[in-house]
């Protein structure tokens, strides 16, 4: 009963933050917010669903294959989205007119120590 409880909450955090990737990725005006809403949402989302498969069959070893692809998201996750907003500036895809702070340009401003 209780791990039943558990496994549904898991799953509709899961779901949730799923969802919520998928409206971010739809809603947000530019690539680079689309891009955060795609990877912190779906690899929060796909670490519930994982945790909650894990909990249903309560086995070690599907436990570890679980625990794997969740690691392996919550690693490379933020260096892809790091690779695609850079490749994305590089490439001159412009910020949307609501974007206040323009990170990748604050380096322009400081004189460089060459």
């Amino acid at each position: 009963m209780i791990r039943d409880l558990f496994i549904t909450i898991f799953l509709f955090i899961g779901g949730f933050f799923m969802l919520l990737a998928g409206f971010g990725i739809l809603r947000f005006p530019d690539v680079y917010t689309r891009m955060h809403a795609g990877t912190k949402s779906g690899t929060l989302g796909v670490s519930g669903a994982l945790i909650a498969l894990s909990i249903f069959f309560w086995d070690t070893e599907i436990t570890v294959r679980a625990m794997l692809p969740i690691i392996f998201t919550l690693i490379t996750a933020p260096v892809a989205a790091h690779c695609i907003s850079r490749s994305a500036f590089k490439s001159g895809i412009q910020l949307s007119q609501n974007s206040v702070i323009n990170e990748f340009n604050k380096d322009k401003d400081t004189p460089s120590s060459e």
